[in-house]
């Protein structure tokens, strides 16, 4: 006699209903470690600077076949909660969706591949295990969450042959897009430092402003590439220029930058951080003035190549959806760029267009096909 399946839409509302605003648990691991033990998994939270983790494995530690997922229960803020016209944490359904903060990014995608790896292993159990890394930390500054698991895993000695994240990566439509990479990604901050002065004697000030429109225009208009074979072109925005400076008669002693980098296979963020710098460096000699550069690196871009992975996703898809996915590597950055260190790793989920809005919701009728192409995915993968 077969077990009942796990219903993925009562299990995304249950995750909905978890406040769970990065970094607090809010009780979705919980909820999905007692679901898993129930179902024969090993699990162990894997808890690391205050977040909060959850590895689950079904199967034998270094079977011959263990094919991961990954994915996160944290939610971004609500924002401006008067606005919703729906509760945030209601996991309600009216016109054919669920609606609350999380059901698209990406407690459904959490919900489908759980119900999926659960029916697999109780219903038709498979020659190999099964790896589910849950992390709290994908929406913040993703420090202590899939790096804190995968660093685990190397201790233990516990390995994923493959991994899917379960982020959304369709635009409009199901089935639309598999992501094959990410771009990389990295903030700079500029700070020029002059001499502040009395703006009728511009020659006793030393004025960092015309400097650092100089630089921030020899950035932006700079042509990084023009794209690669699985990537588009690599961005630079200059996001802020600021001098804190309120008055119209004060030359101000300080201004300061930042910038955004979006940056494709053709580069790596040491080289565009050494490129940043010598563009301080000439600017700054040329003006006279002091310069600093700090720079943050969210992630190097990476690539999947299409293969028996990125084919074995993309024939479950058109199976289900009778849509032939395009491969990708568009968008922001996802844990795919931590897990790309461990095994390879393709991204495959909902329709991602209302992630990070208010009144954020999915249509149910997308989460049951979801954990229907995650079913055939591991029946695929096991066969």
């Amino acid at each position: 006699m077969k077990n009942s399946p796990v219903d993925p839409i009562a299990l995304t509302a249950d995750l909905v209903r978890c406040p769970s605003v990065t970094p607090d648990e809010g009780g979705a691991l919980v909820l999905l470690e007692k679901l898993l033990r129930g179902a024969g998994f090993t699990c162990h939270r894997v808890d690391r600077g205050g977040v909060a983790n959850l590895f689950a494995r079904w199967g034998e530690k270094g079977a011959e076949k263990t094919f991961g997922f990954n994915g996160h229960t944290d939610v971004v803020p609500l924002g401006d909660k008067a606005a919703w016209t729906m509760p945030p944490f209601g996991a309600r359904q009216k016109d054919g969706y669920l609606w609350g903060r999380g059901a698209t990014d990406m407690k459904s995608g959490v919900a489908a591949f759980v119900a999926a790896a659960v029916d697999l292993v109780q219903n038709d159990p498979p020659e190999g295990a099964i790896i589910l890394t849950i992390t709290g930390d994908e929406e913040g500054d993703a420090i202590d969450g899939t790096t804190a698991l995968l660093d685990w895993m190397q201790l233990w000695g516990e390995a994923m042959d493959v991994c899917l994240v379960g982020e959304p990566t369709c635009p409009d439509h199901m089935g639309e897009m598999i992501k094959i990479g990410r771009r990389g990604s990295l903030s700079a901050w500029f700070t020029l430092t002059g001499v502040q002065g009395h703006s009728a004697y511009p020659h006793r000030a030393c004025n960092p402003l015309p400097a650092m429109a100089r630089l921030m225009d020899r950035l932006s208009s700079h042509v990084l590439d023009e794209g690669t074979e699985h990537f588009d072109a690599s961005t630079l925005a200059v996001v802020t220029i600021d001098t804190g400076n309120p008055a119209t008669n004060v030359i101000p002693a300080e201004c300061r930058a930042t910038v955004n980098i979006r940056f494709n296979d053709a580069h790596d963020s040491k080289g565009l951080i050494a490129w940043m710098q010598d563009e301080l460096d000439n600017v700054a000699e040329e003006f006279g003035i002091a310069g600093k550069l700090t720079v943050k690196v969210s992630g190097e871009s990476f690539l999947t190549p299409p293969g028996r992975l990125s084919d074995l996703v993309a024939a479950a898809v058109e199976a289900e959806t009778g849509v032939k996915p395009i491969f990708s590597t568009t968008g922001g950055t996802s844990d795919a760029r931590f897990v790309k260190d461990h095994c390879p790793v393709v991204e495959f989920g909902l329709v991602g267009r209302t992630m990070h809005q208010v009144d954020e919701r999915v249509a149910v009728d997308q989460i049951s096909q979801l954990k229907s192409i995650y079913s055939r995915i591991l029946q695929d993968y096991f066969a």
